[in-house]
């Protein structure tokens, strides 16, 4: 393992003795240790050895090649990116030497301002997994979780990803269901980063047609098309060392694929009716409620644009996947709208939590967000009750045989005092006796429901 302080190391493998030496110096100049091997064997060998940041590493080889030698590396010792070469410029050959385990590839020969850029991304890609090894002695409180709510394990570990993929450069595919929340993933990702100060600049793939979005991302020349009346700058060039966030990418079509691929290898573009190359220095991050890798076999997603966008991944869970989340959502939005209408809310009647908790919620945070707002509007009391939630809700809820209607026509309390009760008893037997996560479920303080147990003498 290598040790805080130390230099960067990176193991050139080559059978071509120049060709090594010209990296080596190359290398050398940019402020890298560089060390050498001839060919497959001798580049397993020495990992076995010592800890190395990064790998450039030959495919033709003559004893071992390459993707033989990938293979081995990567059984060894899946963390140390490993950046291919070959002078063969096949994109399936490419894309098999990611799916082995590289971190990217170059062709030859080499452009060395994009070698540079290559290496500094595997780079980063190691910092990934040092950030890792020391997330946990972060405190919490050091993340900006940019108006994430919530307190269930899933999302602990959640924040816990963010804390340290932010901090580096490495492109990141958020997936998950529609309504979770990727959009505030990408933005603490952004502002846990070093570029917080830049732009933040968010584009919905799904919201425009293919010819707009390529105007809207890359910029147009003046009589590019009709009303193209002036030179436009794209959302690349606004972002420009910043963080571009691409929502919805899975909608995009194969040909914008192709001119985003272009972008992520060269970082460089051609405005719309233009010829000038224009240099840009964004960080990108997708998101997606497909799954990529369906549509990758489909056809209908380019595998090696897949595979540039997906160096990290971040999956978003739907909210029937951490309930526990439901009561800390419903009040902060309870909140939110009691002000902005103008409504004191005393808080959430257990029966209605209970309906809450027990619906699946399809359409995620964003539905819940609409549940409470309709139910701000339409409350007769101080309490937020059954009755103010929409009716599919409602509906829902009795038919799968969930929420206090179902429970009390199973055991018939014959007051209501009784009732209270049943859905006291029922949400600590579900939370095992956890007196603190009960009472966040039921919306009360750990007090109140304390007091409610010895009146009902379960205390």
């Amino acid at each position: 393992m290598k040790k805080k302080g130390e230099p960067v190391t990176v193991l050139v493998v080559d059978d071509d003795r120049s060709h090594r030496f010209m990296l080596k110096s190359m290398f050398t100049e940019w402020g890298w240790n560089v060390e050498e091997a001839d060919d497959g064997t001798t580049a397993v060998a020495a990992v076995e050895e010592h800890f190395y940041d990064a790998i450039l590493m030959d495919v033709r080889m003559a004893k071992m090649d390459g993707m033989e030698a990938l293979r081995r590396i990567h059984a060894y010792n899946p963390a140390i990116p490993v950046v291919i070469m070959t002078a063969y410029s096949s994109v399936d050959s490419a894309v098999e030497a990611i799916k082995i385990g590289a971190h990217d590839y170059l062709t030859k020969p080499l452009d060395f301002e994009r070698l540079r850029l290559t290496m500094a991304r595997a780079l980063d890609h190691r910092q990934v997994a040092e950030e890792k090894e020391g997330a946990k002695a972060r405190k919490k409180k050091e993340v900006d979780a940019a108006g994430i709510i919530g307190g269930s394990p899933v999302m602990e570990e959640l924040l816990e990803l963010i804390s340290f993929v932010a901090p580096t450069e490495a492109t990141v595919l958020i997936t998950g269901e529609s309504g979770t929340g990727k959009e505030l993933i990408a933005t603490a990702l952004h502002r846990n980063s070093a570029r917080k100060d830049g732009p933040f600049v968010k584009v919905n793939c799904a919201a425009l047609v293919e010819s707009l979005l390529e105007s809207e991302l890359f910029g147009h020349e003046k009589g590019a098309f009709t009303g193209a009346d002036r030179r436009r700058e794209g959302k690349f060039v606004q972002a420009d060392h910043g963080t571009l966030f691409l929502d919805e990418i899975g909608e995009t079509s194969p040909g914008m694929q192709v001119k985003l691929l272009r972008v992520l290898q060269e970082h460089e573009l051609q405005r719309v009716g233009g010829q000038e190359v224009v240099d840009v220095d964004v960080r990108l991050l997708a998101a997606t409620n497909r799954t990529l890798e369906d549509e990758v076999k489909a056809g209908r997603f380019r595998e090696d644009l897949y595979y540039r966008l997906n160096v990290v991944s971040i999956h978003v869970p739907a909210l029937r996947e951490r309930s526990g989340d439901i009561p800390l959502l419903a009040e902060h939005f309870l909140a939110v709208y009691g002000a902005k209408n103008n409504r004191a809310i005393a808080g959430i009647t257990p029966g209605c939590m209970d309906v809450l908790l027990h619906y699946q919620w399809p359409g995620n945070v964003r539905e819940l967000e609409n549940a409470m707002e309709r139910g701000v509007i339409l409350m007769r009391g101080d309490y937020l009750d059954e009755e103010s939630l929409p009716i599919p809700i409602k509906k829902w809820v009795k038919e799968q045989g969930g929420g206090v209607a179902a429970g009390m026509e199973e055991g018939v309390p014959s007051s209501l005092e009784e009732a209270e009760k049943m859905v006291i008893l029922k949400i600590l037997d579900e939370v095992n006796g956890n007196k603190s996560e009960a009472a966040r479920r039921l919306g009360i303080t750990r007090k109140t429901l304390q007091s409610k147990l010895q009146k009902y003498g379960e205390g």
